[in-house]
């Protein structure tokens, strides 16, 4: 696959000795969003045909710029039967659905990620074009996202639903992460309000953010979507992302 003249799309698949690279790869996403590392392994070993990275340069010059990670999982169709909890219970749903013999029906994309300052090349447009294909290519009608708009930090205490309905006079989204999507055929069907839950000892949120956590209550923590709750006499933060469920249909 092929996103630009000078950049190359594979997938774990054909290349795994990318995968630390891909790990590892540079990007916007907050410290503390992070992923349990044992499904996260688990999609990379099971479902390599499924995580693509982007490539610029050649040989010793060969470096990761962007990549994408999903995992196909069996949805029956139903909007409504998609997890409020999403990001995180699609990755289990995959694993169970993958030993239980289930047949997959749809591909849900997990991440795409650019590295910090090749934004302006479009590159989360062409990976998120090259994921859809990829998925096309495995013969899969639709590919699901719970999307992580890419300023809602900027706004914490605004509901999810509120921020997702801005529109600009164009009537696409006032969002920019949520525009490409949809300019790319995506369509926004439904609020994913759980799609990830993350909590931690109130060391872990000073290290992860450098503010205090010293007092009790709601807290806005940089490049979160919400508030953070913290309890200090139980030591702990917990912070609730919601994302928005986006639907790319394949097929025409």
């Amino acid at each position: 696959m092929s996103v630009a003249a000078n950049l190359r799309v594979v997938s774990l698949a054909e290349r795994p000795d990318l995968a630390s690279a891909m790990l590892t790869m540079e990007s916007t996403w907050p410290p503390y969003v992070r992923a349990e590392p044992l499904l996260i392994n688990w999609a990379f070993e099971r479902h390599p045909e499924h995580q693509l990275v982007v490539l610029d340069g050649e040989g010793d010059d060969e470096r990761v710029i962007a990549r994408a990670a999903s995992v196909p999982f069996a949805w029956d169709g139903d909007v409504d039967s998609l997890p409020d909890t999403g990001w995180d219970e699609v990755l289990r749903q995959s694993m169970h659905d993958t030993y239980a013999g289930r047949a997959f029906t749809a591909v849900c994309a997990l991440e795409i990620a650019v590295v910090p300052g090749s934004q302006a090349r479009n590159l989360s447009s062409r990976t998120l074009v090259a994921l859809n294909d990829n998925a096309r290519r495995f013969g899969f009608a639709d590919l699901m996202a719970p999307v992580r708009p890419s300023r809602k930090h900027a706004e914490p205490e605004m509901s999810i639903a509120d921020y997702t309905a801005r529109t600009r006079p164009d009537g696409l989204p006032a969002d920019a992460w949520l525009r490409v999507h949809v300019r790319e055929g995506g369509e926004i069907i439904k609020i994913c309000p759980v799609s990830m839950a993350i909590a931690g000892s109130l060391a872990q949120w000073r290290g992860w953010t450098g503010l205090p956590f010293d007092t009790d209550g709601p807290v806005a923590v940089p490049g979160a979507l919400t508030l953070v709750e913290v309890s200090v006499v139980h030591d702990r933060a917990v912070y609730i992302e919601p994302n928005v469920w986006i639907r790319h249909r394949l097929t025409t």
